[in-house]
């Protein structure tokens, strides 16, 4: 979706809307009231669209207003969206069945089509993902999703099953496959002329699959895009302080007594108001999955706030250390490591820098989630910060040669940076180059010394994974990977294929 950093020119005011056969200024009769309908008033009939070409949403998660002329709305329904505020995050939308109209959020809502790529059950995801989702607490026996197989030219049907040699929860899945005439089977014997004839089938019988389909994988509900960058500080209230780091404060607060945001607050002196405006406007246009979003600012006085989503177990590193190792696994920090990865390959595919990529930066959430946060901060803070002397803020034992020596920053120096995040991940926290200050750290590394595979932990590290670190570690900045072959390396350093599908029955 498109950005708007303001509100459009017009505001329209919930209106609830007459049918025009109805002449409001018209006296009626008491003669021409039907007695048994007299005691009540008289109920608008919903408008319908205003043309057949019109745009009209389904709504994909309850919604309450949040400023006065939102429009609030319930999962599942009908809204006509204005085609000329459609390039923006929020949308003048009327509602279909009650007639009112307001903003809605656009990631709240779908287009209204019998597309499997409108319906609840429809995912963008892959293999790993699916099984992942699928596996949360709290799905039951027949819970499913479709997305697209890897191959781009069929579908594929996920559903959580139970496996009873192991006791445990799996995950089945079978190719829907495609017909000449349109139509879709998972078993040849039977076919369906869409998709959604053939998930209404099999949510009332299972005819052959491993059970029944239950319901949709539940979907984690998007964030609200503020409609404005800059916000009056009274709106956020400020609830619990979670941390602090070199760029100031961190606290859980909400906008407006109703969004869960986090406020980082920058200590004074940090950097100046219209430098930080210049990249805040940037980072806020930056939009992906594995990215902290900005929400908003508040920049009038200082300290200047920073308004994001809230990670609700906050900074990775504190997270590991708390761990130890007990309850996260190997397979757990790999898929951490591919989820970073996959942030910063968005961030590589848009020539955007980083500069200060460690797991101090990187937030948790639910499920062991991880998001890249503080993203472009860092080459907004005054320059005696980057002196490269021993008690210095700089993060010199995260930082390549190029980067420390020559001042020359690029999406390859962090690269260098994640190889030391991949440190940090297996060895749950641990501060790199042991028993170093950063004057040995640059001198060794600058005399082709790096860290050895770390021995000793609660989790071993594999060669493989200590070879990817490596390979971040090259002293020739082009010689290093792309963060998009570090995510296909931990995407799929597990199953290195689709894999096989659960055998056709007959």
């Amino acid at each position: 979706m498109g950005q708007c950093l303001g509100k459009p020119e017009e505001k329209k005011k919930k209106t609830n809307t007459l049918p025009s056969s109805l002449e409001v200024n018209q006296p009626v009769s008491p003669n021409d009231v039907n007695p048994i309908l007299s005691t009540s008033p008289v109920r608008p009939l919903p408008p319908p669209p205003s043309s057949e070409s019109a745009l009209v949403v389904r709504a994909l998660y309850d919604f309450d207003a949040i400023n006065e002329d939102d429009l609030s709305f319930k999962k599942g329904d009908r809204m006509e969206v204005e085609e000329s505020s459609q390039n923006c995050d929020w949308w003048m939308a009327r509602h279909l069945s009650t007639g009112q109209s307001g903003y809605i959020p656009s990631n709240y809502v779908t287009k209204d089509d019998d597309t499997p790529q409108t319906q609840d059950w429809w995912y963008n995801v892959d293999r790993r993902e699916a099984d992942k989702q699928l596996l949360l607490p709290g799905n039951k026996l027949g819970t499913f999703l479709v997305r697209e197989a890897a191959d781009k030219a069929s579908y594929v049907l996920s559903i959580r099953d139970h496996d009873n040699k192991a006791n445990d929860a799996c995950v089945k899945h079978y190719r829907i496959r495609k017909m000449d005439n349109g139509g879709l089977y998972i078993s040849p014997r039977r076919t369906f002329a869409n998709m959604i004839k053939l998930i209404e089938h099999y949510q009332t019988v299972s005819d052959g699959l491993c059970c029944q389909l239950s319901e949709p994988c539940p979907k984690v509900r998007p964030t609200v895009q503020f409609r404005e960058l800059e916000v009056a500080r009274e709106s956020v209230k400020l609830i619990k302080k979670l941390g602090n780091g070199c760029f100031g404060d961190v606290h859980a607060g909400k906008w407006r007594n109703t969004v869960d945001v986090a406020v980082k607050t920058l200590k004074p002196g940090t950097m100046t108001v219209e430098d930080f405006l210049g990249e805040a406007k940037l980072m806020h246009k930056l939009r992906h999955r594995k990215l902290v979003q900005l929400l908003a600012v508040c920049t009038a006085t200082e300290p200047i706030w920073i308004i994001t989503e809230l990670m609700i177990h906050g900074a990775l590193l504190d997270f590991l250390r708390k761990d130890e190792g007990r309850t996260i696994k190997f397979v757990v920090l790999v898929d951490m490591a591919s989820q970073i990865a996959d942030g910063m390959a968005y961030l590589e595919n848009e020539n955007f820098v980083h500069r200060d990529l460690r797991a101090a930066n990187i937030l948790v959430g639910e499920n062991n989630e991880v998001k890249v946060a503080d993203f472009g901060l860092a080459r907004l803070m005054q320059e005696d910060i980057y002196e490269a002397h021993e008690h210095t803020k700089f993060p010199i034992k995260w930082t390549s040669p190029e980067a420390a020596f020559d001042r020359k920053f690029s999406i390859k120096s962090d690269v260098w940076s994640f190889g030391v995040l991949l440190y940090e991940l297996i060895t749950f926290g641990r501060v790199p180059y042991p028993g170093m200050n950063g004057h040995e750290v640059l001198s060794k590394v600058e005399k082709g010394y790096r860290m050895p595979k770390p021995t000793g932990g609660t989790v071993p590290c594999p060669d493989p994974y200590y070879d990817i670190m490596l390979q971040c570690w090259k002293r020739n900045a082009d010689a290093r990977p792309t963060f998009e072959y570090l995510r296909d390396f931990f995407e799929n350093y597990f199953v290195s294929s689709e894999g096989q599908y659960q055998q056709e029955y007959s």
